[in-house]
């Protein structure tokens, strides 16, 4: 299959399953309203003032962008697999893999894309110095595909089961560690001056291995749930 063919149909599913979020427009508007709120209260928890707050920043956006990625995510194919239209995804004469790899697009363009957009708000509310500002959009740029393609991923293997939610959330978490420390470390050196380029480079040599042989796993995980 020619790549012209294999984009129309990656643009297809995206085009498809957008036009299907816009019409539940509530599971976009939640995940983003879970980080405003998070956000926004953590301060009256530990309180304002800018050295402590800054400091925590970075970990604190990050673990919001991963908990905020969890939200909804067992639906990115438990509405497919109702309906019988991951069946007939699984027959498509396209390989599996780049259905997934549509579906993983989707899942960051509906919620890591967006959180990319709020980086500079949740930035200024948490009181992170500007010098950290970019880094930290870098670093969410570069992993919240990472985090759409491993919740991708938990999505597949649960398909299947009735509730699904907490088992998906047991078996990312593990997986995510490693992207947070990297993530919050690199925006801790933009801080004090420190390089970061290897923070930068590892995150990414990450995003593209991850955006690589996520859609395989995807698609093995969808053939074991329908059949």
């Amino acid at each position: 299959m020619n790549n012209v063919t294999t984009w129309q149909v990656i643009s297809t599913i995206i085009a498809r399953d957008w036009r299907v979020a816009m019409r539940r427009r509530s599971d976009i508007l939640n995940p983003l309203l879970f980080v405003l709120m998070v956000v926004t209260l953590f301060p009256l928890a530990v309180g304002p003032g800018p050295d402590v707050l800054g400091r925590i920043a970075a970990g604190v956006i990050w673990v919001v962008a991963l908990l905020s990625s969890l939200l909804g995510s067992e639906r990115l194919f438990r509405d497919d697999y109702l309906d019988g239209t991951l069946e007939q995804l699984v027959l498509l004469p396209t390989p599996l893999a780049v259905t997934a790899l549509a579906k993983i697009i989707i899942h960051w363009l509906l919620s890591g894309l967006p959180l990319v957009i709020l980086t500079p708000v949740c930035a200024l509310l948490l009181k992170l110095p500007m010098d950290g500002w970019a880094t930290l959009m870098l670093t969410l740029l570069l992993g919240t595909p990472i985090l759409s393609a491993l919740t991708a991923i938990g999505a597949a293997l649960t398909v299947s089961l009735g509730r699904g939610g907490a088992l998906l959330s047991l078996l990312l978490l593990p997986l995510f560690i490693p992207l947070i420390i990297f993530a919050s470390a690199a925006v801790e050196g933009a801080l004090v001056g420190a390089p970061i380029l290897g923070q930068v480079l590892l995150l990414a040599g990450l995003m593209v291995l991850t955006l690589t042989l996520a859609p395989l796993a995807v698609a093995a995980a969808i053939r074991v749930s329908v059949n």
